[in-house]
């Protein structure tokens, strides 16, 4: 367990201003009436982690996996580092306009980064598959050459590719289909490692060895257990959300017929679990009000990613908005003027944890910044109740988003039965919301069964650090193999 926050929530600072007579108490109550279905108490929680622990029990059993909800996608990593990995180790982060190379230098414990920012132009991520991958290539012999590295023989790589994909084993990786703008040829349903190793064949100037492919989530894990061996589990919290964490391999029934007992890894397997999605089949029904579906209804896929829709930075400022927009068409704020707050995706998460951070900070209690942003959006005439207003729900929406990820860290750290688990967070609402990760720490500290203590730490870079010590790991793994086989 971790140590016990007790400072005064935001909530209850401006429950203060209402006992003070400044806040008029009838709009406050009806106000409170409406939104009363966004607090969560601890016993509706433990029923959701009892859903939780059922859909992951369906995600790994042979019978059901292929229906279930959480999909329990296994990552073929097998270990965390241990500390005795050495060498230099490449990196290449692949997950949007944007793509990374990296080198990680390894020795005694430390990491020596270096890295590189390059762009995928519009006409790449549009044409053929294989233009793609020669333009990835070509960058990464760039980036080989300055630092000095063109003629090293098989230098090994970790490859973070996030996009959908059916991993079918650690170095292979099927993309399932292009998103975030993408749409290059003849690469939906090929292994993403294949296109790689062939383009760089092509080139015939660089020698590398692409050990592992994974997702950004892995990577998270990953980047955490190099500083602290005790993590085990990896978890996202920003525009999406998600999961991962040391599985016994006992517990994966749908493995059995790939993995063998006597191949002499550890007994575990980071699974990821794409979490995200719980819900997706009526487990969530519960919890889900009435502006949980509006703003589902209103997304671009319907009934789908539903535990994500209530907790990720890419819908909290969206929900948000739907609160205040019905509290406007009731006359309970804005004097009822509902054109400023009615239009779709015009409350980003970021005004959310602006908003709640001017409330930890400001004293005097003026709001400017919220007056600001009401302002900004176009709504006339703010008064301060309608600030407090909005920084009640503001505060409402992001502490019930902390509760139900402290309910699946909850889960998942019940589930494990370890003494003491490090769980690496990273993600913009865990770092950037100003009471998210406190509203966690403690709630997950009331969840976990009373024999387990565990401890919350902010992930590095999982995407790109996370790949290159996947690839470590690998090699230290291939090497230790080789050597009981002398």
């Amino acid at each position: 367990m971790t140590s016990k926050h007790k400072s005064i929530s935001p909530l209850e600072r401006l429950k203060s201003l209402h006992l003070r007579g400044s806040v008029d108490l009838q709009c406050g109550q009806k106000i409170d009436e409406i939104t009363r279905s966004l607090v969560v108490c601890d016993e509706t929680l433990r029923r959701m982690m009892a859903s939780l622990e059922a859909a992951f029990n369906k995600g790994l059993a042979t019978e059901t996996a292929s229906s279930a909800s959480v999909r329990m996608l296994p990552s073929y990593v097998r270990s965390v580092p241990n500390g005795t990995e050495e060498g230099d180790f490449l990196a290449l982060d692949l997950g949007g306009t944007n793509f990374r190379v990296l080198l990680i230098q390894i020795h005694n414990r430390e990491a020596k980064m270096t890295s590189k920012i390059f762009r995928v132009p519009d006409h790449v991520m549009k044409g053929s598959g294989e233009a793609l991958f020669d333009h990835i290539a070509s960058c990464m012999a760039q980036f080989m050459e300055e630092h000095g590295l063109k003629n090293t023989k098989c230098l090994p790589l970790g490859f973070t590719f996030s996009f959908p994909c059916k991993q079918e084993g650690l170095t292979k990786a099927r993309l399932i289909n292009w998103t975030k703008g993408f749409n290059a040829s003849g690469v939906e349903n090929e292994d993403v490692v294949d296109l790689l190793r062939r383009a760089c064949h092509r080139r015939g100037d660089i020698d590398i060895d692409v050990v592992a492919v994974l997702n950004d989530t892995t990577g998270t894990l990953m980047a955490c257990a190099f500083k602290e061996n005790s993590c085990q589990v990896g978890v996202i919290v920003g525009t999406g959300t998600n999961a991962c964490y040391m599985e016994k391999l006992t517990r994966c029934g749908k493995l059995e017929t790939e993995l063998d007992p006597t191949d002499g890894l550890p007994d575990e397997m980071c699974i990821n679990t794409e979490w995200g999605a719980f819900g997706d089949h009526g487990e969530m029904e519960s919890l889900r009000t009435e502006f949980d579906v509006e703003v589902d209804q209103a997304s671009i896929n319907p009934g789908r990613q539903l535990f994500e829709k209530m907790i990720s930075g890419m819908y909290l400022g969206e929900i948000v908005r739907v609160v205040l927009a019905r509290l406007a068409r009731e006359g309970l704020l804005f004097g009822g003027d509902t054109d400023a707050i009615s239009k779709k995706g015009g409350f980003p998460t970021k005004y959310v944890s602006e908003i709640e951070s001017e409330l930890l900070e400001d004293e005097e209690r003026t709001f400017s910044k919220t007056f600001q942003i009401l302002e900004d959006l176009g709504i006339e005439g703010v008064s301060q109740l309608d600030c407090i207003h909005v920084a009640t729900v503001c505060t409402l929406v992001s502490t019930r988003a902390a509760h139900l990820t402290a309910a699946g860290i909850a889960a998942i750290l019940n589930r494990m039965q370890k003494p003491y688990v490090t769980v690496g967070v990273d993600g913009s609402v865990y770092r950037f919301h100003p009471t998210f990760p406190r509203l966690l720490d403690e709630k997950i500290d009331q969840l976990i069964d009373g024999n387990l203590e565990y401890q919350l730490m902010l992930s590095e870079d999982g995407s790109g650090r996370g790949a290159a010590l996947v690839a470590a790991v690998a090699t230290r793994m291939k090497n230790e193999r080789s050597q009981l086989a002398k």
